[in-house]
């Protein structure tokens, strides 16, 4: 369980300091598909990377069970990262010079793990094994990221905006993947999106504007992606 108590999260010095998060309190239970809503501008996005660790807040906690990530090194948040989550992005992120297999090993390297070519045969791409980033095309390299992201066995998948850069159909394709592995491998997903689509796939939507929580509900009947609007 991740729950985030009275976070903070400011930018700017003095004169120009911009409350991006004001007070954002919510509760992410084990193997929930959870969506974060919000206009550009919201702070969703900073909210993500405060959760995820990749930022570190100005005041509150952030804990997973009772490990509260906001009182950890520099170093000691790499560990976390490491070895608890694992990220999807609009961009790729894809490493130009490597092809398929050598990006997904990368993820794989980080915990040990020898069997990352299962997790490409779960994204439809163990034929593409040796082509690089530049010969895929973008739902391909985002179904890469996904393996990627998977390969390391995260106990939660951190998406911001992942389809973003993709069309519908390619878009559906991919969020497909990612629920089917979600019951497959039992991880946890927390998705940003400006997307209310894509809300319907989820178990619970956040919502938030101007950096706080205005309302948090639940889907008593949750779509596929095949079954959502565009």
């Amino acid at each position: 369980m991740i729950r985030v108590n009275n976070i903070t999260k400011s930018f700017g010095n003095k004169e120009n300091k911009t409350e991006v998060l004001k007070g954002i309190s919510l509760t992410v239970a084990d193997e929930d598909f959870v969506v974060i809503l919000g206009a550009s501008g919201s702070g969703k996005s900073t909210l993500l990377n405060v959760m995820s660790g990749l930022e570190k807040p100005d005041t509150g906690e952030v804990l997973y069970d009772d490990r509260d990530i906001t009182k950890l090194s520099d170093v000691g948040l790499t560990e976390f990262r490491k070895e608890t989550v694992g990220f999807i992005f609009q961009q790729y992120y894809l490493l130009p010079h490597l092809n398929v297999e050598k990006n997904v090993k990368l993820g794989a390297e980080l915990i040990g793990s020898r069997d990352y070519k299962k997790m490409l045969d779960a994204v439809g791409l163990g034929e593409k094994l040796h082509k690089y980033p530049h010969e895929l095309s973008g739902g391909e390299q985002q179904r890469v990221s996904v393996a990627r992201a998977l390969a390391k066995k995260p106990k939660v998948l951190f998406l911001d905006e992942p389809t973003g850069a993709l069309d519908e159909a390619t878009g559906r394709m991919v969020l497909d993947y990612i629920s089917s592995l979600q019951k497959e491998y039992h991880f946890t997903i927390v998705c940003v999106t400006h997307n209310l689509n894509i809300a319907e796939m989820a178990g619970t939507v956040i919502r938030m504007n101007s950096g706080k929580v205005i309302e948090t509900y639940e889907n008593k009947q949750r779509k596929t992606a095949y079954e959502i609007g565009w």
